[in-house]
């Protein structure tokens, strides 16, 4: 027996760590979004509580080195946007996220994505230290734009199920080439591109493995010129509210 628990301390360091479940989060998307991605945030609210109950099962399970690269982007991707739901919730009703800075009351926070809202493994982060320290900068996956949604109309739409590991890959790309469909995001033709600001905000991360219309090329119907001209259009922060 004591051999036994020596070696059951001996080896707990390498044990495998189990992921937490997303299920109770994709119950909530399904029965608050719609197709379109739009959320019905005053229904939302009578299920605040459960969504932060999902968030702090979120906490208490944090990525763990046993977890592969799609486990741990698919942990991530559904904490930042089921956080970006509970901002919005707190401060609801408002007509914009970009309203709810000038709500803030806190010392060097001047923007609801610089607000610390999860803390995890002693560290307390915002929604930007998710997508730029963490996403952006452990991931090499320019797809994670269309599925982080920051709760405004012209965002990629919020997925209405949770992200899923074993079907991630599918699932980003479906989202990327339903948001380059969208033609009140985008406009994209042979030789003229008039794409979301996204794609200026995070050029960088588009151009990793080639140009821009190389990245576009394999996510659209049409074959666009590499000499195609570019501009971008207005970008509209009104909330994503059916």
């Amino acid at each position: 027996m004591k051999y036994l628990l020596a070696l059951l301390i001996s080896t707990a360091p390498f044990l495998i760590k189990a992921q937490p479940s997303h299920d109770n989060f994709d119950i909530l998307l399904k029965k608050h979004v719609n197709t379109q991605g739009g959320v019905n945030y005053k229904a939302f609210k009578s299920d605040e509580q459960k969504l932060n109950t999902y968030l702090d099962v979120m906490k208490q399970n944090s990525p763990a080195n046993s977890w592969n690269d799609n486990e741990k982007l698919t942990y991530w991707i559904n904490v930042y946007n089921a956080l970006t739901i509970q901002l919005i919730l707190k401060y609801y009703p408002v007509k914009s996220i970009k309203d709810i800075g000038s709500s803030i009351q806190i010392p060097y926070v001047n923007t609801p994505w610089d607000i610390k809202c999860f803390e995890i493994d002693d560290e307390e982060l915002s929604l930007n230290n998710i997508e730029h320290g963490i996403i952006r900068k452990d991931f090499e996956e320019p797809r994670i734009h269309f599925a982080l949604v920051c709760a405004a109309v012209s965002c990629p739409k919020l997925l209405n199920e949770a992200y899923e590991a074993s079907r991630l890959d599918a699932q980003l790309t479906a989202q990327t080439k339903s948001f380059l469909a969208n033609t009140s995001k985008n406009k994209i033709s042979t030789d003229r591109l008039e794409l979301s600001k996204i794609f200026n905000w995070y050029g960088g991360d588009f151009r990793k493995n080639g140009t821009l219309v190389d990245f576009l090329n394999q996510y659209t119907t049409v074959e666009i010129d590499k000499k195609a001209k570019t501009s971008f259009m207005d970008y509209d922060w009104a909330l994503n509210e059916q």
